[in-house]
């Protein structure tokens, strides 16, 4: 991975705000050249630091959505074999390594409660797995 400086955390700080604002916009900004932008850009994307571009949807434009958090603990060094399975579940959207009494944090979305349930089932049934805690999330109050 490689160093970032002070620029590059700027333009990365401006992107998170807005992914969508024009090169020449970003320029202006950060005070520098839109070739240095692009330039930028184009660097982080080829060393990996930027792994892609998303788009984030207002949680209230799907309310029949079913979101949770799923605190999950691991046996042993088999973190990374749980990491490799839980990376192939559609309904894991972000997964995080934590210290404390939990090992792992997957966020997760559904659908139903049906589908909500069977996940956790294949969660819970990963080789590597002896506990999980899950709580389902009401409402979000500060993104």
């Amino acid at each position: 991975m490689e160093q970032l400086d002070d620029l590059d955390r700027r333009l990365l700080a401006a992107l998170r705000e807005d992914g969508r604002a024009p090169v020449a916009e970003l320029a202006r900004r950060l005070g520098v050249a839109r070739a240095t932008v692009n330039g930028r850009i184009d660097r982080l994307v080829a060393s990996g630091t930027i792994i892609g571009f998303s788009v984030r949807v207002r949680d209230e434009a799907d309310p029949l959505t079913i979101h949770a958090i799923s605190f999950i603990e691991v046996e042993g060094r088999s973190t990374d074999d749980v990491i490799r399975g839980l990376r192939g579940f559609p309904e894991v959207i972000a997964l995080h390594t934590t210290n404390g009494g939990w090992d792992l944090v997957a966020e997760l979305r559904t659908e139903t409660l049906g589908e909500f349930d069977r996940v956790l089932g294949r969660i819970r049934s990963i080789d590597g797995v002896v506990n999980s805690e899950t709580s389902l999330l009401l409402s979000s109050v500060l993104r």
